[in-house]
């Protein structure tokens, strides 16, 4: 009887351990990210069904600031995060001594100056205020696109450094309101323009292609320099779940879905290395054109020589 009673607890001790190892692989093939809600969230809900397809569960959780995001895969409780660009990334490491690196970029949001109570720049007044994001690079980014569009001028070199207080020209005498990028579109009715991240401005409701009076070219560095990623705490961005995830998110699927759902206001980003691919791939595919050209064009002028040749001797 003694005997038999160990056996059972003997299989029992196994089957729970059996148990445990299947919840374990389980919980192993589920990625936790971190999103904006607009568009990054969406892009992720619309990545959930290939992940599964790759045996992969996706557990998304929004929020609404930059900061948390950054805390809570930093400190280990979530895989990834998908809302901020690089210069945002390596500010954030440098000022919070964090450990956070680019597992991969996904996609490019224009920056955008939206209308406030004015709907075209020529109206701008001395002491007209137009509100910007706060943090370091895009409140940069922001001064920068200003200055592109000839409000103000800054001091040469601050580059990606830029605040309010670089400004060395300021024809129109406007002033910086600087407010954390979630605000920027909540005061939009109440200054004279606002300047947005896209994510942001997507979130209110405002579209690039119809609402910005003017955005970054979806062709200039800004799309290199700005590029969204997939933020993971270092030494996790070769971890086959995060391979996974970014796969996916910069497959053709994707791809299609950003293209479809946001009219510009959202581009896919692609890796320099895939853009020389295609381009060697064609230039390849086009001096084998040319070979095939000139080889079909040496040997009818053979054959026309032959020919002549032949009627000479005929003669």
């Amino acid at each position: 009887m003694k005997k038999t009673i160990a056996t059972l607890l003997t299989f029992a001790f196994a089957a729970s351990a059996t148990a445990g190892l299947c919840v374990s692989a389980e919980e192993d093939k589920t990625i936790t990210v971190a999103a904006s809600p607009t568009p990054h969230a969406e892009i992720l809900e619309a990545a959930a069904p290939l992940l599964e397809e790759k045996g992969w569960t996706l557990e998304v959780e929004e929020f609404d600031d930059y900061i948390l995001p950054n805390e809570v895969v930093e400190s280990g409780e979530m895989d990834a995060n998908y809302f901020q660009h690089i210069p945002y990334l390596d500010s954030f490491n440098e000022e919070k001594g964090t450990h956070l690196v680019n597992a991969g970029g996904i996609h490019y949001e224009p920056f955008g100056i939206y209308p406030g109570t004015k709907s075209d720049l020529s109206e701008l007044e001395e002491g007209d205020e137009i509100a910007v994001p706060n943090d370091t690079t895009n409140e940069a980014r922001a001064l920068l696109l200003l200055q592109d569009n000839g409000i103000i001028t800054l001091e040469e070199g601050v580059g990606l450094m830029a605040t309010k207080n670089d400004i060395v020209d300021n024809p129109y005498g406007i002033e910086i309101l600087e407010l954390e990028a979630a605000q920027v579109p909540r005061v939009a009715e109440e200054v004279a323009f606002a300047v947005m991240n896209g994510n942001y401005a997507l979130n209110a409701g405002f579209s690039v292609a119809n609402d910005s009076i003017a955005y970054e070219a979806a062709d200039s560095e800004a799309a290199k320099t700005y590029v969204n990623v997939i933020a993971v705490k270092e030494g996790n961005e070769d971890s086959e779940a995060i391979r996974a995830l970014v796969e996916v998110l910069k497959s053709q699927e994707i791809q299609d879905f950003i293209n479809e759902t946001y009219d510009g206001a959202v581009i896919p980003f692609v890796e320099s290395a895939d853009a020389e691919a295609e381009t060697e791939g064609a230039q390849t595919e086009a001096a084998e054109t040319e070979a095939q050209t000139e080889a079909a064009e040496a040997a009818e002028t053979e054959a026309q020589t032959e020919a002549a040749e032949t009627e000479t001797a005929a003669e």
